[in-house]
């Protein structure tokens, strides 16, 4: 093999951070380049798009050529505030527009997470005319008496303390995250057996995330749990792909098909191998 052929091999696209403008203020986000249509993904609560990371590097290896874009939600990451006490989930779409607009995009393909899947959801209802494919991941309609639960206990408003513990507070709240769900109910018919531990690395960055969003992450969290996805997933009208991946808790695995019927033009996906192998049922999806 010559000396100078790993010089010409072609290299994976940067990782690229920048901030865009809204009313709200100043709005970060993640980019991997590419030509086509933009991979618009909305991340999970409680942390920012950073946690989307490794799926965006897988995408590109399974073969998605598009731009791949990932704000940090408001209130989350680096990201300004909301400016409603209590902002809803067409809120939360109506900014992603916004957010596009100052970018300049205008058809995109849409990927959420958890909470961010039902500000994709609302994304794709009030906007179909900029949504050519939706894909969905880790969405459920929780029960009543387990939605007013969560409601009441999952995203507690939290404020910097004196002594502190507010940031005691975060570390547990991120770890217990792995071990249960919904965290709260620490106990063994809750434990959560398929998701291994993070790094004490990986730990520490999702800690700092929500440290940063500290006093306003509560807010994404309290819209997606008050979304109503029987009533509001039906009025979707662009192709949806619904993702039941092997690292997701239990209970968003066996919601994925109840999703999926919910949805004129959905198809639901089975996925293992963790991230890649929700890259690879993506990019299917996309091409």
């Amino acid at each position: 093999m010559s000396p100078h052929a790993t010089q010409n091999a072609p290299t994976a696209p940067l990782m690229e951070r920048r901030f865009v403008r809204i009313a709200e203020g100043l709005v970060h986000l993640r980019e991997l380049p590419g030509d086509g249509i933009p991979l618009v993904m909305v991340h999970a609560s409680p942390a920012s798009a950073r946690g989307l990371e490794p799926l965006m590097e897988a995408l590109k290896k399974a073969g998605v050529t598009g731009p791949l874009l990932a704000p940090d939600t408001l209130g989350n990451g680096d990201s300004a505030a909301p400016t409603a006490d209590a902002p809803e989930a067409d809120y939360y779409a109506d900014s992603l527009r916004r957010v596009l607009d100052a970018l300049g995009v205008d058809k995109i393909d849409l990927y959420g997470a958890h909470t961010g899947a039902r500000t994709a959801c609302e994304f794709a209802i009030l906007f179909p005319e900029r949504v050519r494919r939706l894909v969905l991941d880790g969405i459920v309609d929780y029960p009543p008496d387990l939605k007013q639960e969560i409601l009441a206990h999952y995203a507690p408003a939290v404020v910097p303390q004196e002594d502190g513990t507010h940031l005691l507070w975060a570390f547990n709240f991120v770890r217990d995250q792995v071990f249960h769900f919904p965290y709260f109910r620490r106990d063994a018919a809750h434990r959560q057996t398929n998701r291994p531990m993070p790094t004490p690395d990986a730990l520490h960055a999702h800690v700092v995330d929500v440290l940063k969003g500290l006093t306003t992450y509560h807010k994404a969290y309290a819209a997606a749990f008050r979304y109503p996805v029987k009533e509001r997933l039906p009025l979707i009208r662009r192709p949806t792909l619904v993702l039941q991946a092997d690292v997701e808790p239990q209970a968003l695995q066996t919601a994925a098909p109840n999703i999926a019927g919910l949805i004129p033009d959905a198809v639901r996906q089975v996925t293992t191998g963790g991230v890649a192998g929700k890259a690879t049922a993506i990019a299917a999806f996309l091409t």
